[in-house]
């Protein structure tokens, strides 16, 4: 089979019609790649808020240990200070 003409119609068809076979090829494979992308987002904001949630947890469960301290520095400052006026 010969290759038609380059100004013959059924030519220019063909070649329109690989053009669009080659495009639709190539969309296909980006929305492919489009779509992992998105799936990767999601997975990742997924992971971000566990990890805000998890964060926020141990954000809480450390607020007392500050005021522990300074609890425990005002009483020892009390004992040194009955323990410095008791023995003059």
């Amino acid at each position: 089979m010969t290759e038609p003409a380059p100004h013959d119609p059924a030519a220019v068809a063909l070649e329109l019609e690989r053009l669009r076979a080659v495009v639709e090829v190539g969309f296909a494979r980006v929305d492919g790649s489009l779509a992992l992308l998105v799936q990767r987002s999601d997975q990742t904001d997924k992971q971000l808020a566990d990890h805000e949630t998890r964060l926020d947890g141990l954000e809480r469960a450390r607020w007392p240990l500050p005021s522990l301290a300074a609890l425990l520095a005002v009483a020892g400052l009390l004992v040194s200070a009955w323990q410095a006026t008791a023995t003059h």
